[in-house]
């Protein structure tokens, strides 16, 4: 049961204190006696900081601090949502009335009447992410001197000119009830920081820059000053490497197009399975609801059990429970308890992520009876909207190391970090750079290259998957902005992944390619 009966950390009390019942109360009363089916109602509160430097310096801080409440209803077959700020009866009754309008508005539009997935009711649960350090009862000048401190060490090296810093923090409280009985309260806290350096050629008037691959995390403040003896990233010892690093790609042979085998290191291979099997497996993108804002999918339903997806190695799970995952959480938005569950087994599609009114909707061919937990709202002025859990690429039980992957390559990459991307309206044609590549000759590498990009149709790439690292090369990568809908929300995620070998991938050389 994925509600923490003895949270590791209370939940905060200046949310607490909010009258997140009475407003729930006031605004469900109203809504049955004006006859939806259903409601929901969700009290939020969204705290955020984020500091930028600039070579060493702080540049800027933000705070900021959202409190309001959504009303979402269905109303003769057909959804209704209104938003509001004001924590009082009065206004909730306003907002639910609002919401029940909005839906009979778009009643004539509507041609398919909404139901949802059954779900158990789970009455007066609490949910606590897993965190040691609440960064927000961290002094900024600690948080300020510590990742000023990094980009000053960065800056200072001799093949650096300029240090970008930036650290960021949420706190987000979620009080959801609904007419069935469902009442949950959830906290949950991220962080993440990158560090750039930029090396300047004068004399080409050309530069180079370089990256942390320190993935964004459902921890706490720790994940900055712990070190890895506690799970945590050795940010010491990534800044002491960037200058030697940043000066050898400087110098790096520019690629050689072709077909070379790839090790993809986990920090640059979440990104891929991200785009090309997070997105493509959201089951309103392959029904063709999400289709203006980065496009549909070449998944469809009707392929369910049968696409070959990639090699039979290739074992997806979709998972809103892993710790410290971003898009892990004990409750969604449609009052449901999260799970894990299969979206790629043995290289074939077994499973989309869905949330209630999807799964009902196509029970029958989906085969199952009951949502996976992925609906998921930015903000309480946005309605929930079928979010990406946490979509991972399990390691293999007993698997190779990475250098043990590298030494089963002839003539090979291994790419590390993540960098640019692009792929097509639906999710199959892609191509992808990184921070570092490094050319494999004969099983041992030999030195940085340049200009790299891999480019693959999603079932050739994850086609040509030959081996998986074991469960010590397994890092979960991940990002804050996840982009979608219309009007646009972004969600945090996270995707975990081993080291993995491909053969046999189309190289570009990104430098020709832009006609340099």
């Amino acid at each position: 049961m994925p509600a923490a009966t003895s949270p590791p950390h209370a939940v905060d009390p200046a949310f607490l204190e909010l009258p997140r019942s009475t407003i729930a109360d006031a605004a469900l009363s109203a809504a049955r006696d004006l006859g939806a089916s259903h409601a929901d109602v969700r009290v939020e509160r969204l705290k955020g900081q984020g500091l930028s430097f600039r070579d060493g310096r702080l540049e800027s801080r933000s705070d900021d601090d959202t409190v309001g409440f959504a009303v979402r209803v269905v109303h003769e077959g057909t959804w209704g949502f209104a938003g509001g700020v004001e924590l009082t009866v009065d206004e909730a009754v306003r907002v639910a009335r609002e919401a029940i309008e909005i839906a009979k508005v778009s009643r004539p539009l509507n041609a398919e009447p909404v139901e949802l997935a059954d779900e158990p009711v789970h009455a007066a649960a609490t949910w606590v992410s897993a965190y040691a350090v609440d960064p927000f009862a961290v002094d900024p000048g600690e948080k300020i001197e510590r990742v000023g401190g990094l980009c000053r060490a960065l800056l200072g090296a001799q093949d650096v000119d300029h240090v970008d810093g930036h650290l960021g923090q949420v706190l987000e409280n979620k009080y959801y009830a609904d007419l069935a009985g469902t009442t949950t309260t959830q906290q949950r806290v991220r962080l993440i920081s990158q560090i750039s350096a930029t090396r300047v050629d004068r004399a080409a008037g050309g530069f180079e820059t370089m990256r942390t691959i320190a993935p964004p995390v459902g921890r706490g403040w720790e994940w900055m000053v712990a070190g890895p003896p506690s799970g945590n990233w050795d940010w010491d010892a990534e800044i002491e490497l960037i200058p030697s690093l940043l000066a050898e790609r400087a110098k790096a042979s520019s690629i050689e197009p072709g077909r070379y085998d790839l090790v993809v290191d986990p920090s640059n291979l979440w990104l891929t399975i991200h785009e090309s099997v997070g997105h493509a497996t959201e089951l309103d993108r392959a029904l063709g609801y999400e289709a203006a804002y980065a496009g549909t999918s070449f998944a469809t339903l009707d392929q369910l059990g049968s696409l070959r997806y990639g090699s039979p190695l290739m074992h997806v799970t979709g998972d809103r429970t892993a710790e410290h995952g971003l898009a892990t959480i004990g409750f969604d938005d449609d009052g449901v308890a999260t799970t894990s569950w299969d979206i790629v087994r043995d290289g074939t599609l077994v499973g989309y992520q869905l949330d209630r009114r999807m799964a009902a909707q196509n029970a029958a061919a989906l085969g199952v009876t009951r949502s996976n937990g992925c609906a998921f709202a930015d903000s309480p002025a946005h309605v929930p909207v079928q979010r990406m859990a946490n979509v991972s690429l399990l390691p293999a039980p007993g698997g190779p190391t990475t250098e043990e992957l590298i030494a089963q390559v002839d003539k090979g990459i291994y790419v590390v970090g993540d960098k640019s991307w692009s792929i097509d309206m639906q999710r199959y044609n892609f191509q992808f750079t990184g921070q570092r590549f490094y050319e494999i000759r004969k099983g041992r590498i030999v030195g940085q290259l340049r200009d790299v990009a891999y480019q693959a149709t999603t079932t050739d790439f994850w086609g040509s998957l030959d081996a998986l690292g074991g469960p010590s090369t397994y890092v979960m990568g991940g990002a804050f902005n996840c982009g979608k809908a219309q009007p646009g929300q972004v969600a945090p995620v996270s995707h975990g992944c081993p080291a993995a070998l491909f053969r046999n991938v189309n190289i570009l050389n990104t430098a020709r390619e832009a006609g340099r």
